[in-house]
C-alpha cells in the first residue's frame, strides 16, 4: 500500500468501492473524491457535461487523490492514464445485484456509503439494476486487457470475489 498517490477505484455498481475507498483514504491520508458527488446535483440530477469535465480535470490535476467511480468513458480513460494505482472491483454479478438490493433495503435506516446528499436511493437502485444489465457489454475481459495495456508499470489490483475484497480491506486496516 506504499507510494500510492493517485488511485482510481472502479467497477460495477454496489461492489464495495465506496467502503474500500473510504478505508484507503483513512489509511493513506489521501483525499477521497467519489465521482457521484461531482456528477450529480443534490437533487439527484446530473450536472452538465462541461461542469463535470471541469471538476474532473481539477481532480486529476491534483498531486494526490483517490477517485472512486466510473463517470464518463472519456474521464475514465483520463484517470487510467493519470493514476499510479488501479483497483478494479469485479465481483460476480449476483453479488452486485444482492448488494444493490441490500442498499435499498437498508437505506431507510442507514445512508448508503458515498451516496450524494438528497439523491433518491430508489431511483439509484433502479439505475443500478439497469446499469448492471448493461454492464456485461462494458466490463469485459477485453476491457481489462485494454486497461492493462494502458497501465504498464502501474499497480493494478483486480478483486474478483468477496473474500478477496474482504482480504484487501483487512490488509488496508492493518496499516492503520
Amino acid at each position: 500500500m506504499d507510494q500510492m498517490k493517485k488511485i482510481a477505484v472502479f467497477g460495477k455498481p454496489a461492489g464495495g468501492k465506496s467502503t474500500l475507498s473510504k478505508k484507503l483514504s483513512a489509511v493513506t491520508g489521501i483525499k477521497l473524491c467519489p465521482l457521484d458527488l461531482i456528477e450529480y446535483k443534490k437533487n439527484g440530477e446530473r450536472v452538465s457535461q462541461d461542469i463535470y469535465s471541469k471538476k474532473h480535470a481539477e481532480l486529476i490535476a491534483a498531486d494526490n487523490w483517490i477517485i472512486e467511480g466510473l463517470g464518463t468513458l472519456e474521464s475514465f480513460w483520463q484517470r487510467i492514464d493519470a493514476a499510479d494505482t488501479l483497483i478494479y472491483v469485479d465481483l460476480p454479478y449476483y453479488v452486485h445485484y444482492w448488494w444493490v438490493t441490500k442498499r435499498l433495503l437498508k437505506s431507510p435506516f442507514v445512508k448508503p456509503e458515498g451516496w450524494p446528499e438528497g439523491s433518491s436511493v430508489l431511483k439509484g437502485t433502479l439505475a443500478g439494476y439497469k446499469y448492471l444489465g448493461l454492464s456485461r457489454k462494458f466490463w469485459t475481459q477485453e476491457l481489462f486487457e485494454k486497461i492493462q495495456d494502458k497501465a504498464k508499470g502501474k499497480k493494478i489490483y483486480r478483486i474478483t470475489s468477496v473474500r478477496e475484497l474482504n482480504d484487501f480491506v483487512a490488509k488496508i486496516e492493518k496499516v492503520v
